[in-house]
């Protein structure tokens, strides 16, 4: 029962290191894959399970891409793909207002060409190439967007392959109008929606702006989304292919989707600013606040008076007459002197640089002293001092609180229920000024649903992010790039690998041999057993719980052990010692005779009486029976020597 209980302790503490040490490397590799899936606030949509099955047949690798242009699979209202000839997109020809003829041009350049890096043969996208200068190029649409009750879906792909310092790359979906062309596209022509990524600075931006008419005076206001919640700079900085989505829907609610995740959403109604509707009361502007209105909550108690021993000429600060001059006090030592290791420049000119004088540094021998030059007595708080007297604060009785003007109707109020019935869309644009170059566009399309924009992005995007994905360098080589931006990564990274190993060697090093083993298996061995052994192995058992209660402290085991061999032998040699001296009596030779016919009966299986057998013979046998059994006998044959002394 004692070895079980210690195997078992032995067991559960090893599972005890097991456990910590799961939950290290546990904790390890989230952090490592935090780093690498930085600012990854949303979860990413799935494409439709056919496009996936598609794209992982003809995308295995970056070298066998079998690249087809994209096509609808539904009703669009337009799609742009640049894979070939550049046809329905005009080029503006006009310039800014109120700006100088040599910034206002529109003379940007723009180019069709493929990828710089994860380029998939035979995807060409349009490139603006030009820095500092304004960009303007507009397509019409297949056919007009009507919003009536189907919802409008804009997607395309942007990828700022030089990065960006500062510019946009979002699109405008130009207002129907019967004068629109598209010669003349410039930045005061009349867009319904602005979307798109825009960043100046550190200003990292996603728009979503839509012109709204106000329906009593006709005149048009620019409603902003509120701003995504999630932190968009990995989108502009790491140079690749992102997918842009917005969805309007009828019910008058948005979503903006970044590679298909939602990055923010709301109501046309609650989460724009400016809001749709505007308030149904108005301060007066013709209300003035009363020349008599007092807004003083606190004022000047007047009917307080100055005590006639209020000192206001009393100082805060007075000489601590008290003080006295340290001993030591070096009176007629300067705090600096001239330092005399000092030398005149060379190139010192007295007339034009005056007398040279040698810098002036603290004097050494106020170093060891409690200070030098004029000793002057410290200040000290003056008890006296009470400041210039002010008459308390009392509540003003006159209170009257913050003034504000009247509320009236509000002369301009309406309700607009559903601002989703927008201008219709008859053009697409992009008029854009950055001062990074190589920004790329691909793959627009509108149209109305989801269905069909997912299969567009599974041919067009998915594949370039396909190529991307494997032309990125392993996990190695992205280990080691994180850890030489955050140098405590390779602290983790040592303690990742050395977990492991010394966890191997606790479990699998092999243990070392205990007297408790060897106690076990001697005590296996399987003999006759008679009704003394019996008995003796009731009381081994009652000493191996002593000695599991001993062995938690070795070194005393040890000399235990060697003081019961040492007694062992005694008994031995002081035994055969008896036998040798003393001759056999008639009752010992009967007692020798009784001994045989018990070793008969053991022998045969029978148990016999051995109460006839004398002391001495009785040690004897004890004495051989603890070469047997261990430890537990040799403790047993102790006892049974102090006994007889």
């Amino acid at each position: 029962m004692g070895k079980l209980f210690l195997h078992i302790t032995r067991m559960h503490f090893q599972w005890e290191w097991l456990c910590l040490g799961v939950l290290i490397i546990g904790s390890v590799t989230a952090e490592i894959e935090n780093e690498e899936t930085l600012h990854a606030d949303v979860e990413v949509e799935d494409f439709d399970k056919q496009s996936q099955e598609a794209d992982a047949e003809r995308a295995k690798s970056s070298l066998e891409v079998v690249y087809q242009t994209p096509k609808p699979t539904g009703e669009v209202y337009f799609t742009e793909t640049f894979d070939g000839v550049l046809a329905g997109w005009v080029l503006s020809k006009t310039k800014k207002e109120d700006m100088d003829d040599n910034v206002a041009k529109y003379d940007g350049r723009w180019e069709v060409e493929e990828l710089k890096e994860n380029t998939v043969p035979g995807d060409r996208g349009l490139v603006l190439k030009s820095v500092a200068k304004h960009h303007a190029i507009s397509a019409m649409l297949t056919k007009a967007f009507i919003f009536d009750n189907k919802p409008l879906i804009v997607q395309y792909e942007v990828n700022f392959q030089e990065g960006i310092d500062c510019g946009g790359a979002y699109i405008k979906l130009l207002s129907s109008s019967d004068d629109l062309n598209l010669e003349y596209f410039f930045d005061k022509t009349p867009y319904t929606i602005m979307f798109g990524p825009d960043k100046c600075g550190e200003d990292y931006k996603l728009h979503f702006i839509f012109r709204h008419k106000n329906p009593k005076t006709g005149e048009y206001d620019e409603k902003h989304a509120k701003r995504p919640d999630v932190d968009l700079k990995k989108f502009y900085l790491d140079k690749k292919t992102h997918l842009y989505t917005l969805v309007v829907k009828p019910d008058d609610t948005f979503e903006m989707l970044i590679d298909q995740s939602v990055v923010s959403k709301g109501s046309l109604l609650e989460d724009v600013v400016p809001p749709v509707n505007p308030p149904k009361e108005i301060e007066d502007p013709s209300d003035k606040k009363p020349d008599d209105w007092d807004e003083r909550p606190k004022i000047s108690d007047p009917n307080a008076v100055k005590p006639d021993d209020w000192d206001e000429d009393e100082p805060s600060k007075i000489e601590d007459p008290d003080a006295v001059k340290p001993e030591g006090w070096l009176d007629d030592e300067p705090q600096y002197v001239l330092d005399p290791n000092a030398r005149k420049p060379k190139d010192w000119d007295e007339e034009m640089d005056g007398e040279w004088e040698a810098p002036q540094i603290p004097n050494p021998k106020c170093e060891t002293a409690p200070g030098c030059g004029h000793w002057v007595r410290p200040m000290k708080n003056n008890p006296n001092y009470k400041g210039k007297w002010k008459a308390p604060m009392i509540d003003n009785p006159n209170y009257q609180g913050t003034w504000s003007p009247r509320k009236i109707p509000n002369p301009n109020y309406f309700e607009d229920l559903h601002p989703f019935k927008m201008t219709s869309v008859s053009a697409i644009g992009l008029e854009l000024w950055s001062m990074t170059s190589d920004i790329y566009f691909d793959n627009f399309i509108i149209c109305s649903e989801k269905e069909v924009a997912d299969r567009w992005a599974a041919d067009g995007w998915g594949l370039k992010k396909l190529v991307a994905s494997a032309n990125e360098p392993g996990m190695f080589s992205q280990l080691v790039t994180a850890a030489e931006d955050h140098p405590w990564l390779w602290v983790l990274y040592i303690l990742t690998l050395a977990l492991p190993v010394g966890l191997g060697v606790l479990f699998c090093w092999p243990a070392k041999k205990t007297d408790e083993d060897t106690d076990f298996r001697k005590t296996d061995v399987s003999k006759p057993i008679t009704k003394g052994e019996l008995k003796q192995r009731e009381e081994l058992e009652d000493d191996e719980i002593e000695l599991i209660e001993e062995k938690e402290n070795e070194d005393t085991a040890e000399d235990e052990r060697r003081e019961v061999e040492e007694t062992s032998r005694e008994l031995t040699k002081d035994t055969k010692k008896m036998g040798r001296e003393a001759p056999p009596s008639e009752d010992e030779d009967e007692g020798g005779e009784d001994i045989d016919e018990e070793e008969n009966e053991v022998a045969d299986g029978s148990q016999g009486d051995r109460s006839n057998k004398s002391g001495s013979e009785d040690e004897m046998k004890e004495a051989d029976e603890s070469t047997v059994y261990g430890d537990g006998l040799l403790k047993s044959v102790r006892k049974r020597r102090v006994r007889k002394d």
